[in-house]
């Protein structure tokens, strides 16, 4: 099996509003993002997913959230928290790469606390 992995990064203000303590309040987060492709064969090239299609997909999704306000996206529904962020982006990097082999993404609000959606 053969696994290649990418990673970037985004800035972003949340509040959660069924959470009761210091992160019901407006706060930011400096997110890092790694996104996991999954599978048994190579292409023609030796590759599993170009690297390069895969972290410029990465890096659209991420520029739809940067420097923003995650409450304002409707699939969070009030709670952004970082499990359905990690779900939103495996969500829209699946429709830019239909047929890839997508398989996980991780969503770290810091250095030590991190979320991972799969399918």
């Amino acid at each position: 099996m053969y696994i290649v992995r990418v990673e970037d990064s985004f800035a972003a203000a949340h509040f959660l509003t069924h959470y009761h303590g210091k992160c019901e309040r407006l706060h930011g987060h400096n997110y890092r993002v790694r996104v996991y492709a999954r599978g048994p064969e190579l292409d023609a090239g030796g590759m599993l997913l170009d690297f390069g299609v895969l972290k410029a997909a990465l890096h659209e999704v991420l520029g739809a959230l940067d420097h923003g306000l995650l409450n304002d996206e409707p699939a969070f529904e009030g709670d952004p928290s970082a499990e359905r962020i990690a779900a939103l982006i495996f969500a829209r990097l699946a429709e830019r790469l239909p047929g890839s082999p997508l398989h996980a993404v991780e969503v770290f609000e810091t250095e030590k606390n991190m979320a991972r959606f799969e399918p």
